[in-house]
């Protein structure tokens, strides 16, 4: 069996990948691929590993050798899975490999606004503490994230974790429902009650129609003006001119992006050139703790065992 693995470079070069190619005849990798190297490189491959290179009808068309492709994300939207389906190609992802790399994350970003501690950190560096007449320089203070409120978007492994973590900071946790759900599941509450009540959202539901521009800026608007928003899904779901505007005139306080709707962003992309201070960007790396991506890799593996002893393991096909 060959396989091909599209865009190692998207995974640190620490990460073993020996749990790939023991499954494999053939197994070869490529640092990225561009759109118009996919035919070329998998034309006779069975298996195609892509984290984010896209597959789409006018590809998989051309690949009459392709049995399976694994999808090194959870996200699925970088595949046509209605083509795959009718070309009689599997697809299978991963998920639940990064919920303790994204809580962390999160609530690294969290504590980053709440408690300051560059800030603080700095006041000590630049000789204020030294100078002060008294035992404590509070400078910019800080505050409890207990007893204030999160709003998870989105309650799959990582929306999960994520509220257990809040929980044990003392919070109040709600759940949001879909927009707009004609009924609220239990222990769920509506999307418009959690975002109005949140001081802190955090994001984790995949882009799909209904969630694109979920948070714009008729969102922004119901918000607290104290409110922070945390993204580590899909850039998609924010509204990013929206977001800057919201921060801006004060509508909302705070906002971390790990996600953008272009990625990589070219170097005048308009939320980098116009970024406010009270807007955080980071590269996408949420998900990506070593423990995670290995995590994952031998997530793919398993998916690619199964497929070849003719079990169905995560597909979505």
């Amino acid at each position: 069996m060959k396989c091909v693995f599209l865009d190692k470079a998207t995974f640190a070069d620490s990460i073993d990948f020996q749990p790939l190619q023991q499954y494999a005849d053939t197994f070869e990798v490529f640092s990225l691929t561009p759109f118009d190297k996919i035919v070329e490189r998998c034309l006779n491959a069975e298996v195609i590993i892509t984290n984010k290179v896209v597959l789409d009808e006018s590809i998989l068309r051309q690949l009459p050798a392709l049995k399976l492709i694994c999808i090194a994300a959870t996200g699925v939207n970088n595949v046509d899975l209605a083509a795959a389906k009718n070309l009689g190609i599997a697809v299978a992802n991963v998920s639940g490999y990064s919920s303790h790399s994204v809580a962390q994350y999160v609530f690294s970003q969290l504590l980053h606004h709440v408690a300051k501690p560059h800030h603080h950190i700095n006041n000590v560096s630049q000789g204020q503490w030294q100078r002060s007449p008294s035992f404590c320089v509070h400078g910019e203070g800080s505050v409890e994230l207990a007893n204030k409120t999160m709003a998870i978007i989105g309650y799959g492994n990582l929306g999960q974790t994520v509220a257990n973590i809040a929980k044990a900071f003392g919070m109040k946790v709600l759940i949001a429902e879909q927009q707009h759900a004609t009924s609220i599941r239990n222990e769920r509450v509506s999307f418009d009650y959690a975002i109005q009540e949140a001081d802190f959202i955090s994001i984790h539901c995949p882009l799909t129609d209904s969630t694109l521009n979920l948070f714009n800026k008729e969102t922004f608007c119901k918000m607290k003006s104290s409110a922070v928003l945390i993204n580590t899904a899909r850039g998609n779901i924010v509204n990013e001119k929206d977001l800057i505007d919201a921060l801006n005139n004060g509508e909302i306080a705070y906002a971390a992006l790990d996600v953008l709707a272009q990625e990589p962003p070219p170097a005048d992309y308009p939320t980098l050139l116009n970024q406010p201070a009270n807007l955080a960007i980071t590269a996408h790396i949420a998900w990506a703790s070593i423990e995670s991506q290995q995590r994952l890799i031998n997530l793919v593996a398993d998916n690619i065992k199964a497929f070849s002893e003719g079990r169905r393991l995560n597909r979505v096909d």
